[in-house]
Formats: structure tokens, sequence, C-alpha cells
């Protein structure tokens, strides 16, 4: 009978330094091999002699674990929190290392106690070590966000790339230690704020949190919360998309047509943490379709009086309406990951081919417009394809016959980067 490699116990720490699980205590006495950050290792009772290592580049950390497994030496990990929420136990799973967890309170789990909020509806994403770029555009897009942070990627960043939309955000520092605060702030007061490191960030819409009038500075209390109440805040939507035209507010058809917005939301990729144009909105559909499959929607329309905003509410989805006429209402707009070019003439596609984002769809009823759009997205760098969508649909003839209603046909163009 072969010899059982031993496993890695990797243990969770909380903020103020405290240990996790009883259990933790006694597989440090009879560690040969202790493994974590230097504050970490300073608050466990790590027995003289035994080798550490703290934690820089994970690598080299990598390597001695799995010699000490290889070697049958007994060996803990120290991490923060739980371990298994967006730390160390992938990176050891992925090296190939039994593991065994004990996990601690999470940050994230800590912010939403300490904000007398419940969490199971909210989404949880991470800045740390990636692109901020997905987190900020899930804060944009959902309506209670979690975000574990990191220097250059934290509560000033995200409150400056959340200008313009209605957000309010707690930012929890220094959780479970003497020097712990909790702030209620706008985006605007966050990207003006130096923050302490580390600290959690919860983003929060308006509905989630009814307006306040203690100092926000003070958490006195719970608010009533309006987040989902399951835990699935960016699946597919339970009602479909490429719903039919009567699903929305609009004037005298000016809506995308259901068969041809089917296939733009499928070019155009949404996703959570990715940000969609929608310019020359009109009722919105294509946008807010996009917000219902999780991604957030900046949608771009000259007319005032549009009703994209009372479609969005309908639908449940938050849509950030900036109101004016392209090109020039683009300037200064956050960079997209997708845009739908739905209303405008050359300039617009022009402006917004400026910005290179990854992909850009547009739809043509005028066929003399096909051509220009083609050669500009072409030489700005894009391979381009197309197709005509023509649809007929069943319509009721007297006696109880049937016919087909032609709709008209329209030109969809997808543009991407090779």
């Amino acid at each position: 009978m072969g010899r059982v490699s031993p496993t890695v116990l990797v243990a969770g720490v909380d903020a103020a330094g405290r240990p996790a699980h009883p259990a933790l205590a006694q597989a440090l006495a009879g560690a040969g091999l202790v493994v974590g950050a230097a504050r970490h290792l300073a608050a466990v009772p790590v027995p003289p002699g035994c080798a550490t290592v703290v934690l820089g580049p994970l690598a080299p950390a990598l390597h001695r674990l799995t010699a000490a497994v290889a070697a049958g030496t007994p060996a803990v990990v120290l991490a923060s929190g739980d371990p298994g929420f967006f730390g160390i136990v992938r990176r050891l799973r992925e090296a190939g290392l039994p593991v065994r967890v004990l996990p601690a309170v999470s940050s994230v789990a800590a912010a939403f106690a300490r904000a007398g909020l419940p969490w199971d509806g909210a989404a949880v994403v991470t800045a740390h070590g990636r692109d901020p770029r997905p987190a900020l555009n899930a804060c944009r897009a959902l309506p209670a966000v979690a975000v574990l942070t990191a220097p250059a990627a934290g509560a000033a960043e995200l409150g400056a790339g959340l200008a313009g939309w209605d957000r309010r955000l707690i930012v929890a520092e220094h959780l479970g230690t003497p020097d712990e605060r909790v702030t209620w702030t706008t985006p605007a007061e966050a990207a003006a704020t130096t923050w302490a490191d580390p600290h959690v960030v919860l983003s929060l819409a308006p509905e989630t949190v009814p307006p306040r009038t203690t100092p926000l500075s003070t958490v006195d209390g719970p608010p009533e919360a309006g987040m989902r109440a399951d835990d699935q805040p960016a699946a597919a939507p339970a009602g479909g998309w490429a719903l039919p035209e009567s699903a929305y507010a609009h004037r005298e058809s000016m809506i995308t047509k259901a068969e041809v917005r089917a296939l733009a939301v499928a070019r155009l990729r949404p996703r959570l943490g990715r940000l969609v144009w929608d310019v020359g909105a009109g009722s919105g559909s294509v946008g807010i379709e996009c917000a219902l499959l999780g991604a957030a929607v900046l949608a771009v329309e000259r007319d005032p009086d549009t009703p994209i905003r009372a479609n969005a509410a309908r639908h449940g989805v938050d849509v950030r309406v900036v109101t004016g006429a392209a090109p020039a209402a683009l300037a200064g707009l956050p960079d997209p990951d997708a845009v739908f070019v739905g209303g405008g003439g050359v300039d617009v596609l022009a402006a917004v081919a400026d910005r290179r984002p990854p992909r850009v769809v547009v739809t043509l009823a005028a066929l003399d417009r096909v051509a220009p759009a083609v050669h500009l997205l072409r030489a700005a760098g894009y391979a381009v394809d197309g197709c005509q969508l023509a649809a007929a649909r069943l319509a009721d003839l007297p006696g109880g016959s049937l016919r087909l209603a032609a709709t008209n046909p329209v030109v969809l163009l997808t543009a991407e980067h090779p």
C-alpha cells in the first residue's frame, strides 16, 4: 500500500489577524512549512525552527509546497478571509496540490454585515491583479456589487468611473481592526478621497439603499434593501430577449425589430463586465436587452423625450441615457467594449471607429449607406461581415386563413478587430 501524500492545510485569517479555526493551532504545531503574508505569519504561533515562506511572487511558494508534499512534510498556508473566495485555493489546486480549507469570514461578508445589508442578490467581482474595467462595468450594470480592490484600483478609481451613474458607495477600510472605518459616500466624493488599503467597496443603486439623512461617515443602522432576492445577478433574463416590439414604448414603429435585434445582440456579445454603447438608441430596445444579459449600457439619443428610461424601468435594468446628437454627444464617454449604431450618418460611424471598440454592429435600411459604412470600417482596421435580414411574419386573413406579412429588410454589419 503506497504512502498517502499529506494535504496542505489552507487557513483563513480575518482582518484582525484572528485564525479561523481551533484546528489551526494543532496543524501549526506539527507543521514543517508555513506559507503566508508577513502580517499573517506574525499573527499565528509558528513553531520555532519551522521553515516559512513570505508570500510575494507565488511561484516560489508553489515550488516549496510541492516539494513539501512530495517529501511528506506537513504544510500550512495562511490567507485572508475565505481562501476559496477569489483566493489562493484556486492556484493551489491548479498546481495539483491537495488541500484542506479552514475559512474565516470573507471581507465581502464582513462589509455587508457592517452595512447591515443582505447580499444574496449581490454580484462579487475583483479588481485585484487584473484589468479593473470589468469590475467597474459590473458596478455600472447591476444594483448591488461588491468589489475586492487593489492599490490604484480602489474606491477612488471606481468613484471616478461611476460619474454619470446614480450610485451610492460603501467603503470598508481595515475591516476587523482598531482602524476599521465604514464610510457611506457618493462616487464623486469617493473619487476625491484617499482611501487606506486594504478596503472593500460596495456599489449600490438608489433602489437598494434609500436616501440617508445621517452623516455619510456614520453607520447607524441597516437601510432597507431592494436588491434581488436570488443569487443570479447576471443570469440570462427569465423572460428571454429579442422581445416583441410591444414590450417597448416606441414612436411610429421606430424600433429595431425583434428578428434584427436578436442577431444584433448576439453580435454585440453583452455580458457582465462589458460596456455597450447604443447610439441612436430610439426606444432603447437593443441596449436594454444587452443590459438584461448583464452588460453596462450607455444609450445615446438626441430626442429628450425618448422613452428609454421608462422602457428600462419596465424591464428592471439600469441604462444610463445621454441626451444629445452624435457624434458630439460621444465625447468624454467611457470607452466601450461594443457599440450598436442604429442611427446617424457616416460621421457618427467614424467617431465610433475612432474610439476603437473591439466590436461595432450597424443596422442600415438604406442600401446607399452600406458601401460607405463598410469602406470606413475597413479603413479603420476592422474585419467587416454583413447580411440582409428580411422577415415575414404570420398575419391573419378573414375566414381563418393565414398570410405572410413582410417587414422591411435591414442590412446588419458586424465589424471586429482581427
